[in-house]
């Protein structure tokens, strides 16, 4: 109940999301904040992802593989309701069928033989829900740990973990509810190693990497979204889930 409550007064903030202004299409009212979070996130990076990225870059081909592929199949559930929440049943239904055979099958999601009979997952997240429902992307804001964000997609963040409907279903394995965070978390050091001359481009390479991680960020959730078509251009986002 407490989690309903919460999610509600998420909800209604994000209701009230500014629009970004015409002139710029960049919405940073809170610059001075988001710049003092991108320094810590810029100096853990440098101090413990950059180093544990280079380290797994030496490790064996595919073994970060089935950590990867539990973690996707972790977060399924989450994506079914928000398929479902914006009336895609077909995602829905290609995700639960990829969820049972991954969860079965694939030994709880360590391997991933939904992808060989053609069921590919349908991506989506709450931040995306937000959107259909007409919620503005609101200011930019750059989360720690986490990076870069909007007003709604933190919104969304939040909501996606405290609804992870995974925590409900009594019949996946228990090692999944259990290790399904530790495993995301993996998942992220395993996406900065594998992209780790991108991230190195942005945060090292640039005159101004907060400047840089903003506009990539915006340009391509955007885009993502539907939501600026105007260029067909899409830069690789470091900061998207793989």
């Amino acid at each position: 109940m407490k989690r309903c409550a919460l999610v509600f007064v998420l909800l209604s903030s994000a209701a009230g999301c500014t629009v970004a202004p015409p002139e710029t299409g960049i919405n940073d009212p809170y610059e001075p904040f988001n710049r003092q979070v991108h320094a810590f996130n810029k100096s853990l990076d440098q101090a413990v992802l950059r180093p544990l990225a280079r380290a797994g870059g030496h490790a064996p081909e595919g073994l970060g593989e089935p950590v990867v592929n539990f973690a996707g199949n972790a977060g399924l559930p989450g994506t079914v309701v928000n398929n479902l929440l914006q009336g895609d049943i077909g995602g829905a239904a290609t995700n639960t069928l990829r969820f049972l055979v991954n969860t079965t099958v694939g030994l709880a999601g360590l391997a991933d033989p939904a992808s060989a009979i053609g069921l590919h997952e349908v991506e989506t997240d709450f931040g995306a829900t937000l959107a259909r429902w007409g919620v503005p992307e609101g200011a930019y804001l750059e989360l720690p740990v986490l990076g870069p964000s909007t007003e709604r997609d933190a919104t969304g963040r939040v909501v996606d973990l405290l609804l992870d409907p995974l925590d409900r279903l009594d019949r996946v394995p228990r090692e999944m509810r259990d290790y399904a965070l530790p495993a995301q978390l993996a998942e992220e050091a395993i996406d900065r190693a594998r992209l780790g001359a991108t991230f190195d481009d942005v945060l090292y390479g640039s005159a101004d990497s907060y400047a840089q991680a903003r506009l990539i960020y915006l340009q391509n959730r955007r885009f993502e979204l539907g939501e600026d078509q105007a260029s067909e251009d899409r830069y690789i986002n470091p900061y998207e889930d793989q």
